[in-house]
């Protein structure tokens, strides 16, 4: 007799962060205040939870996955960031991504979405994108968040953190020390106003789209709530050179958005930081800073080459997850891919 998978919603905060203890790649963007965050957005959230109908019902998990319906202007779809988690070496996998994909296209008809967009917390490797080519999804056109990442491992102490950093990297850390630049921790809503118009102001330099305020704000909110983020603001006699918008979640320390000013440019207010950061992940007893996405290292001419070639200087190990997949629900998603794929050249992405 095949196994029977049954699913269920999951609504209730702490839960779904037992639920989560479960699976070891949990992460963030899978996390009740992601969830809590998204809600806020006005976006629609389903919880989901797959188990075996044998097993009892609050016992183990197959998977799970935080899925966010998306309105954008192109088209209506779904999104599982940092997501499904699961056990990608369990011989029902695919039975398991099945039912996920047949519970969710009752909701692309019910929402009328065109597709599911989607990137697993897993290490990218040829045989898991022959695994999804196989279920029917394509390649995505487009990142869903960052799949190429540099990680810290904060079990070493400080010596050696700085020893393997770059040469000029450690040198500005220590230049930052020496002539006084102070960094200064914020759990206050209020700052996200000042690092917003920061980060229009280094959109507008840097030619990026920026976040919104409510975007930044609800999103700290909801990791706040639980003490799951801070600012990091670095400072040269009273005039702000950079900020970081840190999430500590679990055992990793995630520098998520930065901003930097004019008069950073001359000074290594970014540096002191980023130190300053992963410090404090390690007086948290995390095991992981991520300094998040970074381009290739080949890609010179890459948008984010610049600050791609600043968080490498701090050393870590380059993490490569597996790229976004999209699953079509309907022939709409085809136009869209084209209309992404254009983007991309555009953008330099």
């Amino acid at each position: 007799m095949s196994k029977k998978i049954l699913i269920e919603l999951v609504d209730d905060f702490e839960l779904w962060e037992r639920y989560l203890d479960q699976f070891p790649e949990a992460n963030f963007l899978q996390s009740s205040s992601w969830k809590t965050f998204q809600g806020k957005m006005g976006k629609k959230v389903w919880a989901v939870r797959l188990y075996d109908s044998k097993q009892p019902k609050n016992k183990t998990s197959l998977a799970l996955a935080l899925v966010v319906a998306e309105n954008a202007k192109r088209a209506k779809y779904l999104t599982i960031a940092g997501g499904p988690l699961l056990n990608w070496q369990n011989k029902d996998r695919q039975l398991i991504i099945q039912s996920l994909l047949d519970y969710l296209k009752k909701i692309a008809e019910d929402e009328k979405i065109s597709f599911l967009r989607l990137r697993p917390q897993v290490l990218s490797t040829p045989e898991l994108h022959n695994f999804f080519k196989q279920l029917g999804f394509q390649q995505s056109p487009m990142h869903l968040t960052a799949d190429l990442t540099l990680q810290l491992d904060l079990s070493q102490s400080e010596e050696a953190l700085l020893a393997q950093m770059r040469k000029n990297t450690r040198y500005e850390i220590r230049r930052a020390q020496k002539i006084g630049i102070s960094t200064r921790f914020s759990k206050n809503p209020a700052d996200i106003q000042a690092f917003y118009e920061a980060q229009l102001d280094l959109a507008k330099r840097q030619n990026f789209v920026p976040f919104s305020y409510q975007f930044l704000y609800q999103q700290f909110l909801a990791f706040l709530e639980h003490d799951q983020v801070a600012l990091i603001h670095s400072y040269y006699q009273d005039q702000l050179l950079a900020s970081a918008f840190v999430i500590f979640y679990r055992q990793e320390a995630v520098y998520h958005y930065g901003i930097s000013t004019l008069a950073n440019l001359k000074l290594p207010g970014s540096y002191a930081c980023q130190w300053a950061a992963i410090r404090e992940a390690k007086a948290r007893g995390l095991s992981t800073y991520n300094f998040w996405g970074i381009s290739p290292a080949n890609e010179s001419q890459h948008r984010f080459a610049g600050v791609s070639l600043f968080k490498r200087g701090f050393g870590g190990e380059e993490v490569a997850y597996l790229s976004a997949q999209d699953f079509p629900f309907s022939s709409d998603y085809f136009l869209v891919k084209t209309f992404e794929l254009l983007r991309k050249k555009v953008r330099k992405l």
